[in-house]
């Protein structure tokens, strides 16, 4: 299966567990990385659409990995969802592009699992956080798998971020 991982994070220097799963998809076979922080700074309007769009073919699936921010999506994955998911591209009479690929969401979260329950403080799921992920999925008629979560994030280094890479290298190996 051939993956297609697209990275933000806005604050990239901060980010020890987003850095150590792209490194660890980065390593698999058959999985191409676009950091967009990397590629396009944190311009909002500097994509590069077309390429963008090339990156995508030849993709079984298209991974999206970023940390919840704000209880979102990162800017610059949600300006890149604007300006590459185009009308005839990613929808409309012609736009296939994305039809029958598998989308997986792999998420960082600097709070616990509990905060991300109907009893935590946000009294929301990660999968109600990401409803607007699973929708654009669906739209455009992409399968939408579970998203892979980690919890606790901020900061984590040692076994948890090993837990985490194993995780994910797990995952994209399935």
């Amino acid at each position: 299966m051939n993956t297609l991982v697209i990275v933000s994070h806005p604050y990239p220097e901060q980010s020890n567990a987003i850095k150590a799963l792209q490194q660890t998809a980065a390593d698999l076979p058959n999985v191409t990385v676009r950091n967009l922080e990397a590629l396009y700074g944190s311009d909002t309007e500097a994509f590069d659409v077309a390429a963008e769009q090339q990156a995508h073919d030849g993709a079984d699936r298209v991974v999206y990995l970023f940390p919840i921010h704000w209880f979102n999506l990162t800017p610059m994955l949600k300006a890149y969802l604007n300006k590459v998911w185009t009308y005839g591209w990613a929808f409309g009479p012609d736009g296939q592009a994305l039809k029958g690929k598998e989308m997986l969401v792999v998420a960082t979260a600097g709070a616990t699992r509990h905060t991300y329950s109907a009893e935590g403080l946000i009294r929301s799921s990660i999968e109600e956080v990401l409803t607007p992920m699973k929708a654009s999925a669906l739209y455009v008629g992409m399968e939408y798998s579970d998203p892979l979560t980690f919890y606790g994030a901020m900061g984590a280094q040692g076994e948890l971020l090993q837990g985490f890479q194993a995780t994910l290298k797990q995952r994209l190996q399935a």
